[in-house]
């Protein structure tokens, strides 16, 4: 009475290589989650690393310098394939030398807790060790910057 279906449902659930569709054969890429936070991490830092720059321009110290070098040295072991990109994307914070400086604490201080965070997720306390540090001298310089409180 009713002819059987013989291929799968367009709505049927799926990957399109599992329908025969253009990705046919083709394998998806998966990265395991521990990949991911490694990616995760490494990006962070070098975000981190982007605004420590920003800040040892403005009035570098061997407490920033020493930092930017363990950043850099931490992102190297995360991702030994790279070189750590030091590249400032984000906008210049408006206002004074003052104002800046204290936007540029701020931002770093909010960084080294997002690497804080993916840290933690890894179990790596290393660098969760090295965020710690970064959000304690942020905080402690955005303390000390007179216009900050």
């Amino acid at each position: 009475m009713y002819e059987p279906i013989r291929t799968r449902p367009v709505h049927s659930p799926g990957l399109p290589s599992d329908r025969g569709g253009p990705l046919a054969g083709a394998a998806v890429p998966r990265q395991p989650r521990a990949e991911h936070l490694r990616v995760q991490l490494a990006g962070h830092l070098a975000a981190l690393l982007a605004v420590t720059d920003e800040l040892r321009e403005d009035g570098g110290s061997p407490e920033l310098d020493e930092a930017a070098h363990q950043i850099a040295q931490r992102i190297n072991e995360l991702s030994p394939e790279t070189s750590p990109v030091r590249i400032w994307e984000g906008s210049r914070p408006a206002g004074g030398p003052v104002a800046v400086l204290a936007a540029l604490h701020r931002q770093a201080h909010t960084i080294a807790g997002r690497v804080l965070l993916v840290a933690a997720s890894r179990q790596d306390t290393t660098t969760a060790m090295l965020a710690c540090r970064r959000m304690d001298a942020h905080a402690a310089a955005l303390k000390a910057v007179p216009t900050a409180a």
